[in-house]
């Protein structure tokens, strides 16, 4: 019986090409991460109030 070799298989590239500049800037907006959360509680304050004050 023919004894089996390790084979030294590697897998893919882990960026695979794809290089992410985190230090560069995008452009887009900036938006505090709290102001953003503060308009979707307000939003659901509101939602909650309307459908009170409709019925």
């Amino acid at each position: 019986m023919p004894t089996m070799r390790k084979q030294n298989v590697q897998g893919p590239a882990g960026g695979a090409g794809l290089i992410r500049y985190f230090d560069v800037d995008e452009g887009g907006p900036k938006l505090d991460p709290k102001f953003v959360i503060s308009i979707v509680v307000a939003i659901v304050i509101l939602e909650i109030l309307s459908s009170v004050l409709i019925r």
